[in-house]
């Protein structure tokens, strides 16, 4: 799979963010309680491949439940642009919405029953390897 270096940011551009993936994206739309309420469909990427270029001074994180997702978000204008999804707290969550244009090619989105959350991972046969380099 070839991969192409995406640039991104809050809504306020003081988060900054690059990573590298496929331009063509597996988009996860998870109905758990915090995803369905802030509308977080993301995309999973090893550590290695996202680097934070500026904002880590105006990150702050939220966390509920088993406190292993990092729910961070921009503390000027209250956009998450990624987070450390318990699935795989060795990787990132990243927003496409949130990606500059022009490197993006096509965008599928896979339904996750998050409500139903351990019973999903059981099923669920390669999200866990998404976080892997």
């Amino acid at each position: 799979m070839d991969h192409v270096k995406h640039t991104g940011a809050c809504h306020c551009g003081a988060v900054r963010f690059e990573v590298w993936n496929s331009p063509d994206l597996l988009v996860f739309d998870c109905d758990c309680s915090i995803c369905t309420k802030k509308q977080n469909h993301h995309f999973i990427v090893p550590k290695n491949q996202f680097t934070l270029l500026q904002g880590w001074d105006h990150l702050t994180t939220y966390t509920f439940n088993t406190h292993a997702a990092k729910h961070t978000f921009c503390r000027i204008c209250g956009v998450q642009s990624f987070y450390t999804p318990r699935s795989n707290p060795d990787g990132y969550g990243v927003a496409p919405h949130c990606l500059d244009p022009g490197t993006v090619h096509s965008v599928t989105v896979e339904k996750f029953c998050g409500n139903k959350w351990e019973e999903s991972m059981q099923n669920h046969q390669t999200i866990k390897g998404m976080s892997k380099p």
